[in-house]
This record gives C-alpha cells, sequence and structure tokens, in this order.
C-alpha cells in the first residue's frame, strides 16, 4: 500500500490521508480541503492505472514539439502542442473523445500577457491519444473531479509543452502567477534534464498562504482546483553555464459546460 504523503500543505490545512487508506479519498480530501494535491509517479499510476514505464514511450515526442508562435515576451524557448478533448461521465467513466482541432483562447482576465489572443497551436501528435495510458489518464482524472464538483462532461484542453534554456533562461509561465479560468488543472512532469530552477508555486486565491516545491520525478503531478488557488513556475537556468536544457510538461485542464471561446464580434 502507498504512503500517500500528497506533497507540502498550507500552513493551517491538515495532512489528507495516512498508509493504509485510499488514495483517492486521501486526494479528494486534500482537494477540497486546500485546493492542491502533488502525486507522486506511482501514486498517479495507481490512480489511472497505469505504471510509470506506460508512459514512458510518450517521451520522444517532446523533441519534435514546433515552436510556439504566440509569445508576446519575443523569447523563443517554448515549443508545444494543444488538443481538445470531451469526456462523458456516463455508463463508461473514461469516455474520452477527441475533438476537432481548435484555437486555444483565455481571457484578459486569466493570462494578462497572452490573453486575447486566439490561438491556433500545432495539434497534439496523434501518436500521443493513440496510447493505452492516454484515455486512463484523462478518464481517471475528470472522474476524480466529478466526485468534487459532479458534471455529465467535462471539456478536456491538453497542452504539451517544452521549455528550454537556449537563450539562457526559460520561462515556464511568462504571465505570472495566474488561475486558467477553468475548474481543475493537472500539470505533469514529463521530463527534466540539464536544469535548475522551474520551481513550482501554488497560493490561495483569497488569502495570503502558498507553498513552493519541485516537481523533480517523470510523472509527478500537480493537481489544482483552479477556483481555489493561483500558481506559476519560476524560469529554468542551464545546470551547467552555457550548456542546453530543457523542462517537459503535459498541463491538462478540465472546463465544466463548455470551452473557453473568444468573445462573438459584434455586427
Amino acid at each position: 500500500m502507498l504512503d500517500f504523503d500528497l506533497g507540502p500543505g498550507f500552513a493551517a490545512a491538515p495532512r489528507a490521508g495516512s498508509p493504509g487508506g485510499d488514495l483517492r479519498e486521501a486526494l479528494l480530501l486534500r482537494l477540497r480541503e486546500q485546493g492542491f494535491a502533488l502525486l507522486q509517479p506511482a501514486q498517479l499510476g495507481e490512480l489511472c492505472g497505469c505504471s510509470p514505464a506506460d508512459f514512458a514511450p510518450a517521451l520522444p515526442l517532446w523533441d519534435e514539439l514546433p515552436a510556439d508562435p504566440y509569445l508576446k515576451d519575443g523569447g523563443r524557448y517554448r515549443r508545444r502542442r494543444h488538443g481538445s478533448f470531451v469526456h462523458e461521465l456516463g455508463d463508461d467513466p473514461r469516455g474520452v473523445r477527441q475533438v476537432a482541432h481548435r484555437a486555444h483562447y483565455q481571457p484578459l482576465t486569466y493570462n494578462a500577457l497572452h490573453g486575447g489572443l486566439v490561438r491556433w497551436l500545432e495539434p497534439l501528435d496523434a501518436r500521443l491519444g493513440a496510447m493505452p495510458c492516454w484515455e486512463a489518464l484523462l478518464g481517471s482524472l475528470g472522474t476524480l473531479f466529478a466526485q468534487l464538483r459532479p458534471q455529465p462532461r467535462w471539456y478536456v484542453e491538453a497542452h504539451q509543452f517544452r521549455i528550454d534554456t537556449a537563450e539562457g533562461i526559460g520561462r515556464p509561465t511568462p504571465e505570472g502567477a495566474h488561475r486558467d479560468g477553468v475548474d481543475f488543472v493537472a500539470v505533469l512532469l514529463a521530463q527534466r534534464r540539464g536544469i535548475r530552477g522551474g520551481e513550482s508555486r501554488v497560493f490561495e486565491l483569497q488569502g495570503a498562504r502558498g507553498v513552493r516545491f519541485t516537481l523533480d520525478q517523470p510523472w509527478s503531478a500537480l493537481l489544482m482546483d483552479d477556483t481555489r488557488v493561483i500558481h506559476e513556475t519560476t524560469p529554468i537556468l542551464p545546470e551547467v553555464e552555457g550548456g542546453g536544457g530543457c523542462r517537459d510538461t503535459l498541463v491538462l485542464t478540465w472546463r465544466a459546460g463548455g470551452f473557453l471561446d473568444p468573445p462573438r464580434a459584434e455586427a
């Protein structure tokens, strides 16, 4: 049985779960208490019914990511792909299907740097969605979140990121501490190579408490209730001066009621 240490907590929040308990119940308790939880790779595997080794074949896909053409700070440190999915929570709790490729949009309310842009990013590689662990990952997390906020349907966006240090510094969240404008967010670390920095920070949306930690194990995951916390990741630098490095992540968001769409132009 796994030890359900779900990562750091806000000072006043009790620890969620204990050895010998149930991982799902421990996660629900931690998310209800403070709006976020940290999963180690084996815990993510237990939750999704996959081992960390099942995710490993996806790693080469990060080497093929195209450059992000929308960075407004002028940097060239981010590569990414994007895809959209619908999860119907019916008889088959893992009924996840991909929908036609669509633009990614966030209003300025949630993203002061890139909000208001209609971003047509390159679509996810079909090989990622075809992996057996993919549907299990999205379905299991969506089912977990539905226990906190019951919904018949989730609208899911998947963002595959690589942040590198080719220019000396890479910024995982150039917009700073933010919300994504959704219900729930999962940040999964695929790998980090030859870097320092990249510290995750989570703060109360209504309050002054915050925590800081580093995702350093491949397929560790940070789960967040986006209506209750804000988050950011600090810049990354090469571990060796003049050397290269990167931080690869998969960011998944769940939203009830539909995808975020740009406002319609007035006639």
